[in-house]
């Protein structure tokens, strides 16, 4: 009937029923419960994603050392190519010096060049003369790929395993040196054999031809790379330098003929040896060998982990017969993941503590005000008639009776909106300001992270020019001293070819042109001068006395504002060619002419120091977006006839090894403007770092 009583409703017994004791629950749900789970998934994702940052660098470490071990084998191929076509080879052969005479030849060329062998082979591949007289069961060498590529006229490289008998038939000290005792490895696969006797030869072989094109024979050579030191310890200084690794990890590097390490700089514990006749584990084998796929990822070296990286080696037949190898420790780097996630989790836990704890102070501070007004409302469901009720009456709890004196507090609620909304206006000011922050900060990390791409890619193509700059200048002057000794033996009847030896030697000295630019890009400091005070107007005004002809012929107006007080201390002549540089590109920038700006003013570093900024602006046609990021790039250029892409990469150099910066602003059709910012006392350095980088350059932004 109406008057029974209302049944009550079930509760379960975990459920909190005061709204104090779930707002508690509310706000601690996140820190115990959320926490936990946040750290699990850093943990997940920070393993992987650093295991696979570890696989990506091996990956481009191995991809490195394939293209130096490829560039030691060009190195022998164009070594017995230099000597094929030689004047002296060619005067021995037409003089058909004895068997012990040519010999004695090819033995001083074996030696200049790093050939553990040259034996000359006639024009059916079989043994004329060499280091070694063949004996009848090697004396045709016609089937190995690379001698049957040189009797069709084409010059080949390729890897190839000589046996012991071969060895021993070429020099005893060849097949001594081969000689390698097997050792023991965990997780090899069996192997009956006690002795590796093999060799794991570079083999190149070129064709020797007359003045007319015959082929009067082949020359092969070869490098044994058993126990070749020098080769695999510069392969591994080549991909790991100082900073490529932390300092308590170790980079190694190895070749193997077979399973077998022939040559590495791999270390066998206590006694501190080369690791020199173990072998690789049977994963590793069954994969690369068996298979012919690359192993990336960790691998036991012996018996310690390393990140690895292992690619095939095939000879001329195509068949696998060996691997190369680089690899990094493992533990070092792994000891510094965790050491940085337990870094991040203990960092992790003490904010959730202290949020806990400033959770629970704030909880009660609300509470207290909460159970005040219930004892309010409840007063005035009492016995005050304006208490209204609104639709949660039937509430039990706090937001209940909170809910039925909704009415009965109006007034005070519009007072209490009016000054929400005053602290919702300044919280939204403060929102504004500090996300206002956050962009700049933003900002700033891109250019830094963009500053630190350019200073790896500088460092790395200023290794790589230093290398092709020195391996030029060989066959240069090869070329150079073979057209020397071709006048002096031509003399007046070298008359109707003159123009064409002119032309050589034009091209020539074009060639060492382009060299001393790579060897200044590689190693600016070596073509660095003695500094001076300079003042930079006056170097400005003799800098377009010397292109004043130029700048006047293609109807270039130039604007000075020269308003610098301050000298810098400086190479004029460095400073002379950057500015002659970028004053030419501004020209070339207005084919049709146009207006060429000269800017110079006192400026203060963001670190305190005094300095000096220079602009060169024109209004030319500017350059693309997509354009800027590379202009400072060696070898990029847009001028497809002449140019060679080192002229703003010198430029560049020169800047930052004095503590400036060279920086660039830019649009198409807007013109470009070059803005160069100089120290007063310069701080010298050939690799500058990022920080200092970032610091020169966000503190003042050319433009």
């Amino acid at each position: 009937g109406a008057g029974a009583p209302r049944p009550r409703r079930w509760r379960h017994p975990l459920r909190p029923r005061s709204v104090r004791a779930r707002l508690l629950a509310l706000v601690l749900a996140p820190l115990l419960l959320g926490v936990p789970v946040l750290l699990g998934i850093v943990w997940l994702w920070g393993t992987q994603g650093y295991n696979q940052l570890l696989v990506n660098k091996v990956s481009a470490d191995l991809l490195t050392a394939r293209q130096y071990f490829d560039r030691v084998q060009d190195g022998f191929s164009a070594s017995l190519e230099g000597f094929a076509a030689s004047h002296q080879l060619a005067l021995a052969l037409e003089r058909r010096d004895d068997a012990r005479t040519m010999a004695a030849l090819l033995e001083t060329t074996a030696a200049r060049h790093g050939l553990d062998y040259l034996i000359l082979l006639d024009r059916r591949g079989r043994f004329a003369s060499g280091t070694a007289a063949l004996p009848p069961s090697f004396a045709d060498r016609s089937d190995w790929p690379a001698v049957r590529e040189a009797l069709s006229g084409h010059g080949r490289k390729a890897l190839a395993v000589f046996s012991a008998a071969h060895l021993e038939a070429l020099s005893p000290a060849l097949r001594e040196r081969a000689l390698l005792a097997l050792i023991d490895t965990p997780n090899a696969a069996p192997d009956a054999r006690s002795h590796e006797e093999r060799g794991l030869m570079v083999q190149v072989a070129v064709p020797v031809t007359s003045a007319n094109g015959t082929l009067l024979g082949v020359l092969e050579g070869g490098a044994m790379l058993n126990r070749n030191l020098a080769i695999v310890d510069r392969l591994n200084a080549v991909v790991y330098h100082d900073t490529s690794l932390p300092h308590d990890s170790q980079g190694t590097a190895t070749l193997f003929l077979g399973d077998t390490r022939v040559a590495t700089n791999v270390r066998l514990q206590p006694d501190d040896v080369r690791a020199l006749g173990t072998r690789v584990s049977a994963a590793v084998r069954d994969k690369v060998l068996i298979h012919g796929e690359n192993w990336l990822g960790s691998a036991l070296v012996i018996d310690t982990p390393y990140v690895s990286g292992y690619a095939p080696l095939v000879d001329g037949r195509g068949e696998r017969i060996g691997m190369l190898y680089v690899g990094f420790l493992q533990a070092s780097l792994e000891t510094a993941l965790h050491r940085a996630l337990g870094g991040l989790f203990l960092a992790f836990l003490l904010v959730s503590a202290l949020g806990a704890v400033g959770a629970i102070q704030w909880a009660r501070s609300i509470f207290r005000p909460i159970k005040h007004m219930a004892g309010v409302m409840r007063r005035i469901e009492q016995g005050e008639d304006s208490a209204r009720v609104g639709p949660a009456a039937g509430r039990d709890d706090e937001l209940g009776q909170l809910a039925r004196a909704f009415d009965a507090l109006l007034d005070k609620l519009d007072a209490r909106r009016s000054e929400t909304q005053r602290w919702a206006d300044e919280l939204d000011s403060m929102v504004a300001a500090r996300t206002a922050e956050l962009e700049d900060a933003n900002a700033t990390l891109r250019r830094a992270r963009q500053q630190l791409v350019m200073n790896e890619k500088l460092t790395a193509i200023g290794e790589l020019t230093a290398g092709v700059a020195h391996e030029i200048n060989n066959p240069v002057a090869v070329i150079q001293g073979n057209l020397e000794l071709l006048r002096e033996i031509l003399g007046h009847g070298a008359e109707p070819v003159r123009d064409e030896i002119r032309a050589i030697d034009e091209q020539i000295r074009r060639i060492q042109g382009i060299v001393a630019k790579l060897l200044q890009f590689a190693r600016p400091g070596d073509f660095a001068g003695y500094t001076d005070d300079e003042d930079v107007n006056a170097l400005i005004r003799d800098c377009l006395v010397l292109t004043r002809h130029n700048l006047s012929r293609a109807h270039i107006e130039v604007h000075q504002e020269l308003l610098a007080s301050r000298s810098v201390e400086i190479n004029r002549g460095e400073l002379q060619q950057v500015l002659i540089n970028l004053i030419v590109n501004a020209m070339q920038a207005m084919p049709e002419g146009g207006t060429l700006r000269l800017r110079t003013g006192d400026t203060t570093l963001e670190d305190g120091a005094e300095g000096v900024r220079i602009q060169i602006e024109d209004n030319g046609h500017g350059i693309a977006s997509a354009l800027l990021d590379r202009i400072f790039d060696p070898f990029f250029t847009t001028k497809k006839q002449d140019g060679t892409g080192l002229g703003l990469s010198i430029s560049y150099a020169i800047v930052t090894r004095y503590g400036g910066h060279i920086g660039v602003d830019s649009a198409p059709g807007r013109g470009a403007r070059f803005s160069v910012l100089l120290r007063c006392r310069p701080v010298f350095s050939t690799e500058p770092s990022a920080p200092d980088f970032a610091r020169r350059f966000f503190g003042h932004q050319g433009g």
